[in-house]
């Protein structure tokens, strides 16, 4: 096994919502960090653990990120980050799905992402680095993400539903 990080200048942690039950708000975290230990053609038994600032949230809106990061949403202030810890990967074809112990404000669940392995390649200094794509949803009451607001129309502001999809690229660590 190979212990790589994730190459936070490359990669992308995202996240979408429905709202107001019509269309969609997607949004960033722009500050975290990661390390993957595994064989990168083979994720099977890999260790992988992410670390996300909460506070770095973005969905190009100021009001609305910081409304996200107080303590109606994510309370960053008390829970300033969000962790994920892979404890099984099991390979289905080319792709992987993979479980582990996801913990927001200081709650954890267990959730399963569907990744996709694209390959390695080069990067202009010669390094060998990696690449997937990860995808999953989980359901924000579960975490204590409670908020909401009812529409007059019927329905709800805010989805329950979150999908997160990742853009990752790993280089070996040093």
């Amino acid at each position: 096994m190979k212990k790589w990080t994730v190459d936070t200048a490359h990669s992308e942690i995202g996240f979408s919502v429905k709202h107001m039950m019509i269309s969609k708000v997607r949004g960033t975290f722009t500050s975290y960090e990661a390390t993957i230990e595994a064989n990168e053609e083979d994720l099977q038994g890999a260790l992988i653990d992410f670390k996300i600032d909460v506070a770095s949230i973005s969905t190009k809106n100021n009001d609305r990120d910081n409304h996200l990061r107080s303590a109606d949403f994510f309370d960053a202030e008390q829970f300033p980050h969000i962790t994920f810890k892979a404890n099984e990967i099991v390979k289905k074809g080319d792709e992987y799905t993979m479980t582990g112990d996801l913990t927001m404000k200081d709650v954890t669940h267990p959730v399963t992402f569907d990744v996709e392995y694209n390959g390695k390649g080069t990067n202009p200094w010669g390094v060998e680095v990696v690449a997937y794509n990860v995808d999953g949803k989980v359901t924000r009451k579960d975490f204590g993400l409670t908020w909401n607001q009812a529409l007059e129309t019927g329905g709800v502001m805010v989805g329950e539903d979150i999908k997160i999809h990742l853009e990752v690229q790993a280089n070996p660590a040093e």
